[in-house]
């Protein structure tokens, strides 16, 4: 199995070792050449505005929303879920648009403010979520379903075959979350 995982920016790399962990083979993707092989697609957390200018040069959002329309799942964390969402709340900067999330950036505040907290995921169970300059996932519709909360705030959803974090889970020793995410490939 072969699992892409965007390395134009971000924490790619520790997505990268955590899919090795569960025994896929990684491919840094970074053209649209790259996604030929992949049946799924993990976009980082990093800079939102700089991730999504540059899936725009390289003419990736084009392959990407099409890989996606074919059936292929795709996990966002952190800026990643920025990039997925429909709407990011105070921005006109585009995203895939390819999620029904309507996010806000950076808000539980700068990077000093970063934190651990252990949280409960639906079916996964309890899970240590490191938050860096998060987004909140403010609402969702269409059938965006919350399957992880923090203080009443949503944390992680799914919807159909797409997962988004605002959380980063390839920052940790547990491959829970990129096990079930890797569950959604149909073979």
């Amino acid at each position: 199995m072969k699992v892409g995982v965007l390395a134009l920016q971000g924490s790619f790399k520790d997505h990268v070792e955590m899919l090795k962990k569960c025994n896929v083979e990684p491919i840094e993707v970074r053209l649209p050449r790259d996604t030929e092989d992949i049946e799924a697609l993990i976009i980082p957390g990093g800079e939102s505005t700089t991730i999504i200018k540059l899936l725009i040069e390289y003419q990736l959002d084009i392959i990407i929303k099409q890989r996606h329309s074919e059936g292929m799942p795709i996990y966002g964390t952190c800026a990643g879920a920025i990039v997925l969402a429909k709407e990011i709340v105070g921005s006109k900067q585009p995203t895939l648009g390819l999620m029904d999330i309507s996010v806000k950036r950076n808000a539980y505040g700068r990077q000093i403010e970063s934190f651990e907290a252990m949280i409960d995921i639906e079916k996964i169970g309890k899970f240590p979520g490191i938050f860096i300059r998060a987004p909140i996932i403010e609402a969702t519709s269409n059938g965006a379903k919350v399957i992880a909360t923090l203080e009443n705030k949503a944390v992680m959803v799914e919807q159909g075959n797409i997962l988004v974090s605002t959380f980063h889970p390839e920052l940790t020793d547990d491959v829970r979350v990129h096990k079930y995410f890797l569950s959604k490939i149909i073979r």
